[in-house]
């Protein structure tokens, strides 16, 4: 019998002390489990692998008292299934109402932000279509987005005057926006 069964086993009996000793042996085979399951998550997700791990932990040692568990394989899939849990009792909580849950979250700088590879494709054809009926706004959005040029370096580099590159800049990207999510 390995350490961790036999510490599973003695918190029946002895819980705070076997449970103290319990989780520095699977700390690191938890923290793994809990990045495995935040890497599958969409993006966004403000949970660490670390509160994760602390908040399972407690799930089933602490909390209702200590659980029964056979051995190690019996402990960590029960782990996997409380992690499981809280990540959906947290992604209901986003979703709540109060939270504004109803509501489409768009980030500051809808075109400039890291897009999924889908996204990226669709901006790169809706691109192609601006350039194709305004060059000028198509290369702004090039050095803005693309080389990460301030509004003024790109102005500068355009010829153009801030003012104007700014204004070329909400066109562009409200309608690439509305190009990319087919509006």
């Amino acid at each position: 019998m390995n350490e961790v069964t036999r510490l599973l086993s003695a918190i029946e009996r002895d819980g705070a002390q076997a449970a103290a000793q319990l989780l520095p042996l699977v700390y690191d085979e938890l923290r793994r489990l809990a990045a495995q399951r935040l890497a599958q998550e969409p993006p966004g997700q403000t949970l660490q692998a670390t509160a994760l791990v602390h908040e399972a932990y407690l799930r089933l040692i602490g909390q209702e008292g200590p659980q029964v568990y056979k051995d190690r394989g019996h402990f960590f899939a029960a782990a996997a299934t409380a992690m499981r849990r809280i990540l959906v009792d947290n992604a209901r909580r986003k979703r709540a109402r109060k939270r504004g849950g109803g509501l489409l979250r768009q980030p500051l700088e809808a075109v400039a932000a890291p897009e999924p590879d889908e996204e990226l494709l669709a901006l790169d054809v809706a691109l192609e279509k601006l350039a194709a009926m305004d060059p000028l706004k198509a290369r702004l959005v090039e050095l803005r987005h693309f080389a990460g040029l301030t509004g003024e370096q790109a102005a500068a580099a355009l010829g153009i005057s801030p003012t104007t590159a700014d204004r070329h800049w909400a066109y562009a990207r409200a309608w690439l926006q509305a190009e990319v999510r087919g509006g």
